[in-house]
């Protein structure tokens, strides 16, 4: 039994693929499948039950997934603590994050922090939902993981930086346009454009909407809020989105004109790690960097999560302090 056996049975409990898996690592599904079956041999339990669609793992396998992956993660990040040592202001910070999150939130703090260590690469890897930066910060060796903030989550320690409040983005002349705020009520008859409820900012959208007692159509589903953005702009349909960072400010000239929605509770957006006492030091100076730069850039009503305790797991260990 090897470490590499146990990221590779990680990667295929995490992927329910053994195909999938092989693919990422650029070898075959046989080599992958050897793996497995070693660990199978030195446990004298089967880890793996094939089905139609892939492979989940049994109730034992599950067992030595969840101790791996916190295993393989401790040592990962002490790998990187000892490389900081070694480097000093040298290295690397790895962060996973949605496709358009740099743009809105990061690109002045990059710019800062790379002007300040400027012998440190920032290296991103793009994931289409929290869910899935939950999933790569756990599975790799990743620092970082800005996300919408939701539930606890097992493993995973998740801090407030910002919240968003939610506006209504309409193409300048539509009839709600002029308003100086719209009234949740207005939604009812409102066909949206908006995000997949699966995703954590549209299901904190639809539960938001819910509690009021609305339920608001929609015709047109899209994978990020730029895209919601750009239809708005174009005419092709109304989004409920949050007030992004860079956002025209409403009632500025131009195609787009975005409505205060007063009544929807703010969207909490930051920081997820895997633990905070642990992190690298390059990575929580990053971490600061960006939350420094949000909270000069945005309304005091978007600061509220930053005076708010931490989410995180029953079971986690207490941070050592807030990111700044």
């Amino acid at each position: 039994m090897t470490l590499d056996d146990l990221r590779v049975f990680v990667a295929v409990c995490r992927a329910g693929s053994l195909s999938a898996v092989a693919r990422d690592l650029t070898c075959t599904q046989s080599a992958v499948s050897q793996r497995v079956k070693r660990l199978e041999r030195e446990t004298g339990v089967s880890l793996l039950e094939r089905q139609p669609r892939g492979v989940v793992p049994t109730a034992a396998g599950r067992l030595l997934c969840e101790a791996a992956a916190d295993g393989i993660a401790g040592l990962d990040l002490a790998l990187r603590r000892l490389g900081d040592l070694v480097n000093g202001e040298s290295g690397a910070v790895r962060i996973t994050t949605g496709g358009t999150t740099v743009r809105h939130f990061m690109a002045e703090a990059i710019v800062s922090f790379r002007r300040r260590y400027p012998k440190v690469s920032l290296e991103f890897q793009t994931e289409s939902s929290s869910r899935g930066c939950f999933d790569a910060l756990t599975a790799s060796n990743l620092d970082l993981a800005w996300i919408t903030l939701g539930g606890p989550v097992r493993g995973i320690e998740q801090r407030p930086v910002v919240e968003l409040p939610w506006v209504l983005a309409v193409r300048a002349g539509d009839p709600l346009a002029a308003r100086s705020r719209v009234e949740v009520s207005d939604l009812a008859d409102v066909r949206l454009v908006r995000l997949p409820p699966n995703s954590t900012s549209g299901g904190r959208l639809d539960a938001a909407l819910a509690e009021l007692g609305v339920r608001a159509g929609s015709d047109t589903s899209v994978a990020d809020w730029d895209t919601a953005l750009l239809l708005a702009e174009l005419g092709l349909g109304r989004a409920v989105v949050p007030a992004l960072p860079g956002l025209p400010v409403p009632g500025e000239r131009g195609p787009l004109r975005l409505v205060p929605i007063p009544a929807l509770p703010p969207l909490p957006v930051g920081w997820a790690v895997r633990r905070w006492d642990a992190l690298p030091p390059l990575a929580r100076a990053f971490a600061d960097t960006v939350a420094r730069s949000l909270r000069g850039d945005v309304p005091a009503a978007r600061q509220r999560a930053a005076r708010r305790p931490a989410a995180r797991h029953p079971t986690a260990r207490r941070p050592a302090g807030p990111p700044e």
